[in-house]
């Protein structure tokens, strides 16, 4: 192999590498940091202004459960599956001059920390049934007629949000 050739194989192979270890992480901590760039407004004003930040979730669908078989039906059990669904609430990171009321005219700050929290949800389902009964030996096989059966399988959203606020001396 011709010395050029190795190179840019080596150039490729590295450059690969690097992708796959960066996007990594970013898959694995399922949120994106979006933080808000405040710090040329607050030069221009020449005064103190909010420290932004944001945590955005990254959606996970997953796979539906399939149809349950129900024994006495002739349509199985939930027709249309709940698609479960996990991410995360959006995260904040903000801190805030808090101007002395009474005093030497000095700032403290408001601190307000609130992580991003996982987030688990089912999409809601459908169960129908058919307005027939399963064949009956009694009936020469033939089914007979019932009632058709509908219902609406509720929404599941399962989640622990957790924040702090807190206020100190100083900025």
């Amino acid at each position: 192999m011709k010395p050029t050739t190795r190179g840019t194989l080596a150039a490729v192979v590295t450059g690969v590498a690097a992708t796959v270890g960066a996007a990594g992480p970013a898959a694995a901590a399922g949120t994106v940091p979006v933080p808000v760039p405040l710090g040329g407004v607050s030069h221009a004003l020449d005064m103190e202004l909010p420290r932004l930040g944001a945590e955005l979730p990254l959606l996970k669908p997953g796979a539906p459960e399939g149809p349950r078989y129900v024994t006495g039906r002739l349509l199985p059990d939930r027709a249309l599956p709940q698609l479960p669904v996990s991410s995360g609430l959006p995260g904040l990171d903000a801190r805030a001059p808090l101007p002395h009321v009474l005093g030497d005219g000095g700032f403290d700050h408001l601190d307000v920390d609130a992580p991003a929290g996982d987030l688990r949800a089912l999409a809601p389902g459908l169960s129908v049934d058919a307005p027939l009964t399963a064949p009956d030996g009694d009936n020469f096989g033939l089914p007979s007629a019932k009632l058709p059966e509908a219902g609406v399988v509720a929404p599941v959203l399962q989640t622990v949000a957790g924040g702090n606020l807190a206020t100190g001396p100083g900025l």
